[in-house]
Order: C-alpha cells, then sequence, then structure tokens
C-alpha cells in the first residue's frame, strides 16, 4: 500500500507517517519549508527497514501540487493533513476586522489546494477501484473560536467536501472521511500552560488529550483496507468528543 501523507514532517502528519511505515506501507509525505524534518522521518522508516520519500508541496501554491502527486506516483490513500494556519490568533481582532485578503488565502490554500489534490490523486483510484482519503479536519470547525473565522470556516468546507466525494466516487472503491481533532497534543501545544491542558482534558469522556500517536492510530484505520465501508463520515477523537477544545 502507498500512502500520501500531506504535512507529514513533524505533528500530527509525522506520526502517522511513521504508524503507516510500521503497517508495512510505502510512504511519501510532503513538506512546505521544513525539508531537513522531512528528510528525518524519511531516514527514522528507513532505519526500520520501511521504504519512503518526501516531496515538496504547498497548498498556497497550486502549481506545485501536480508535480508532487506525479513524483509520489500512484497512490492508495491521501492524507490530507497540511493545513494553512492563518495569522489571525483567538481573541486578537473582532471578525468585522478580519481582513478580506485573510479569507482568500485561508480557502485558496485549505479548501481549493485540498480539492485540486484530491483531484490528482483520484483517476488513479477509479482506475485501480481502490481508494482511500482522509481530510483531518478541526474541532474549531464545529465549535468556532473567537476571531479566527477563516480557519474554522476553511476546516468546515472539507466536511462538505468530504460528504459530497464519498457519494461521487464510492461506486468506483473509494472511502473518504474526515478526522475531526480535538486539542492534540503536539509540539504546537507545548506553549499551553499544563493547568489549562489539564481543564480542557477534564471535560473530555476520557479525562486525557489524545496524542498525535493516537490521531495517528484513527487515520491509519479509516485510511487502509482495515476500513470496509466507512465513508462520508466526519469521526471525533476523544479530545474532540466533549465539543470542549480545537485542533493545535
Amino acid at each position: 500500500m502507498h500512502v500520501l501523507i500531506t504535512g507529514g514532517s513533524s505533528g500530527v502528519g509525522a506520526a502517522t507517517a511513521l504508524a503507516y511505515a510500521q503497517s508495512g506501507a510505502r510512504v511519501t509525505i510532503t513538506y512546505k519549508s521544513g525539508a531537513d524534518r522531512a528528510a528525518e522521518i524519511v531516514k527514522r522508516i528507513e532505519a526500520d527497514g520501511g521504504e519512503a520519500a518526501a516531496v515538496h508541496l504547498d497548498l498556497e501554491d497550486h502549481t506545485t501540487i501536480a508535480p508532487a502527486v506525479a513524483q509520489a506516483g500512484p497512490v492508495d490513500a491521501l492524507i490530507a493533513n497540511a493545513v494553512r494556519w492563518g495569522t489571525i490568533m483567538p481573541n486578537s481582532i473582532p471578525f468585522e476586522d478580519v481582513p478580506a485578503a485573510e479569507w482568500t488565502a485561508a480557502l485558496h490554500a485549505n479548501v481549493v489546494g485540498n480539492a485540486l489534490l484530491a483531484q490528482a490523486v483520484l483517476p488513479e483510484m477509479r482506475r485501480r477501484g481502490f481508494g482511500r482519503i482522509v481530510f483531518v479536519s478541526s474541532g474549531a470547525a464545529e465549535e468556532g473560536l473567537p476571531g479566527p473565522g477563516p480557519y474554522g470556516t476553511a476546516k468546515m468546507a472539507l466536511h462538505g467536501m468530504a460528504r459530497a466525494l464519498a457519494w461521487e466516487a464510492g461506486r468506483d472503491g473509494i472511502l473518504v472521511n474526515v478526522v475531526v481533532a480535538g486539542l492534540t497534543i503536539t509540539g504546537v501545544s507545548r506553549p499551553i500552560p499544563q493547568s489549562a491542558l489539564d481543564q480542557i482534558a477534564a471535560r473530555t469522556p476520557s479525562r486525557r488529550l489524545s496524542t498525535a500517536d493516537d490521531l495517528a492510530a484513527l487515520i491509519v484505520f479509516l485510511g487502509s483496507a482495515a476500513n470496509r465501508n466507512v465513508t462520508g463520515e466526519f469521526v471525533r477523537d476523544g479530545s474532540n468528543a466533549g465539543r470542549s477544545s480545537h485542533a493545535l
């Protein structure tokens, strides 16, 4: 099985690449600027006897999408994990002051970029009668956050895209789902005070926040042959089950 994971040089993307490789899959990860980090993930996989490669892809630059997919070669599973975070932080400015350019940039990268990415891998999946696509979304899409409207809006658009694509491609053996991540313990979450993390964890059913490895296990299931017929679904991890937080 060949898996293409965007944004695979760190965080959830890197954990997912390592998890797939451990299951015996051949992995291609993409990076925007973290070439060194991507190379390190490839080395770790190869050191364990797996197959991996890294290619450059920037969702903000649509001209990089087709060449990256061509370089990767035919894939059985696409994990659309890369994201443009944006520049507007929670509670930083009122909604009415968010610049139009920020809306355009968020939708250009996170929505149109992922649509073009799916378009690039679909023909070969259809030809072979098998495919898995997993979009990584955020609790911010459902719960909302003050300030960063473009980010949450773009993530919610992935839900509509996945549902439409599940209907349109299901007849060709292609299953499409969304993982809705809550606050996930990664390098991005480390600046958050432990007291705040504990409060958020207390509002989840399991009383703990997910790690990148937890998310990776869910993604690998949905994006593999082990998933026989789950499609068009928005699957929340435990950190998001209580609608208590957003992904970082």
